[in-house]
């Protein structure tokens, strides 16, 4: 039976155990593939986990192992290098005589390839939104998530600033926010967890008061399935998505990606 997982540390709700669990009840794969959540306090158990499961296809990464993971990839996919984030890993079973001739050195039966999947599915989920005002973008946070979406932004030609408690450089903190900047940036991506269940009333402190119709905020956070931050918007009549057609989006991709 192929098996395929998903690492991060702590696994409380996960998104991608559910799906893969519907998916390959709905295709008829149960008795061929299975999903599993593995708890990884530490990367440093990353290697015995991998030979542990030798029936392991691909993972799926989460928080806090989406920038340390990289460290135990044979290769990289040009995205994934570019944001120097991997959440997606597909493991390929070596021979002996593949290692020979490709000049391999290694005493490592698999070989891991790290790709970026939340690239995929932000890009794809927020085009079909834009409109030619959406020329300036402001980034909520500076965690890992917010590399993927920076990526897409750039490869968009869409500038953008990183919004953080203490700002640095070209980009702002909070409290630098005003009337001016919200007006300008007319696309604004949460990437904090803010606002995620059971912390429903949590939002990022920017200055709502100045959104417009033609703002667009999109959150990565998808449960509650509105968010306070989509509220906010929706009541200054600004579009909205939240991030769970981003999900599917990367989840297709990745399986996409270890069947390949």
């Amino acid at each position: 039976m192929k098996k395929y997982g998903l690492i991060g540390y702590p696994l409380t709700h996960s998104f991608s155990q559910e799906y893969f669990a519907e998916k390959f009840k709905q295709e008829n794969l149960e008795n061929e593939c299975i999903y599993e959540g593995f708890s990884l306090p530490s990367l440093s158990d990353f290697p015995a986990l991998i030979k542990a499961n030798p029936d392991l296809c691909g993972l799926n990464v989460t928080i806090p192992h989406k920038i340390g993971v990289i460290y135990f990839m044979n290769q990289l996919d040009p995205a994934a290098k570019s944001i120097d984030a991997v959440n997606c890993i597909k493991i390929v079973k070596k021979r002996p005589i593949d290692a020979f001739f490709t000049g391999e050195i290694s005493s490592s039966e698999v070989y891991l390839e790290g790709y970026n999947t939340d690239a995929f599915g932000f890009e794809h989920s927020l085009k079909p939104l834009l409109h030619k005002h959406h020329q300036k973008a402001l980034i909520l946070g500076n965690g890992g998530a917010s590399r993927a979406i920076a990526y897409v932004l750039g490869l968009l030609n869409i500038d953008y600033r990183f919004v953080s408690r203490q700002g640095k450089g070209k980009n702002y903190s909070y409290d630098q926010l005003n009337h001016e900047i919200i007006e300008e940036h007319t696309l604004i991506v949460n990437t904090t967890p803010l606002g995620t269940f059971p912390k429903i009333d949590e939002c990022p402190d920017i200055p709502y008061q100045y959104l417009t119709k033609w703002h667009l905020l999109y959150d990565l956070v998808y449960n509650p399935e509105e968010s306070a931050f989509l509220k906010q918007g929706k009541a200054k009549d600004a579009a909205t998505k939240n991030g769970l057609e981003m999900l599917h989006l990367q989840a297709e991709k990745a399986w996409e990606i270890w069947n390949s």
